[in-house]
């Protein structure tokens, strides 16, 4: 039997749901964890240290959004997919506003949320390139490490927040567009939503304050300043 490639909490109470991500993720060399209230989704992804959880935002016991802010606010920065049953933008803009990774809208395909998965872990475990940290004004990157310093001191970052900056920081000057940033950093194309791309710039804009270097170009993109 293949080694596994770590644990993926599922936290769902739709069984038939449930099930076949269990089983596509299962298929994949994952090993899978279920739970379906809220509650005991928090209690799993605290004691069993998952690679990834899968999350629907409307649970019993607690939802969600307030399961992704209580693992954010413990300084646990395991992925999150979202998943909502319903496509409404204010549900995924506030589970990524809570530290969420990713989000996907019920009814969806199971092999694109074991996609999705398998994206998110592919940039979190990339091979160690031993080229040393970049800098841009006062924040400093480390790919190798997957650490970043502002002014000096450590922040904590999401996945996909540090996967944003580092693309960002790649080329210090060049604007990119949304439709790149969501193709290189999320790996899917502008008809999931540029919004994602905007709402993870003021995530990061939040953490950076008075040293922010990400700078918006209006109709065009985003960029980070040299100096």
């Amino acid at each position: 039997m293949s080694e596994s490639k770590g644990l993926v909490l599922v936290v769902e109470d739709e069984k038939p749901i449930a099930d076949i991500l269990r089983m596509y993720l299962s298929r994949e060399g994952f090993g899978v964890q279920v739970e379906s209230d809220g509650i005991a989704g928090l209690s799993a992804a605290k004691t069993l240290h998952p690679v990834a959880i899968i999350l629907d935002v409307g649970l019993p016991g607690i939802d969600g959004v307030d399961v992704c802010k209580d693992l954010r606010n413990s300084g646990i920065w395991t992925p999150i997919l979202f998943c909502t049953a319903r496509d409404d933008e204010v549900d995924r803009i506030l589970g990524l506003e809570m530290g969420g990774d990713d989000y996907i809208t019920k009814p969806f395909s199971p092999r694109e949320v074991v996609a999705r998965v398998k994206s998110v872990l592919r940039r979190t475990n990339l091979v160690q390139t031993g080229a040393g940290p970049v800098v841009v004004g006062e924040v400093s990157l480390d790919s190798d490490t997957r650490r970043v310093l502002l002014a000096g001191e450590e922040i904590s970052l999401t996945a996909t927040e540090f996967d944003l900056m580092e693309y960002l920081m790649s080329q210090p000057g060049r604007v990119f567009s949304r439709d790149q940033l969501l193709s290189h950093v999320w790996g899917y194309s502008s008809i999931v939503g540029t919004r994602t791309v905007d709402v993870h710039i003021a995530q990061l804009r939040s953490k950076f304050g008075k040293h922010d270097p990400i700078r918006t170009v209006r109709g065009v993109g985003y960029s980070v300043e040299i100096a």
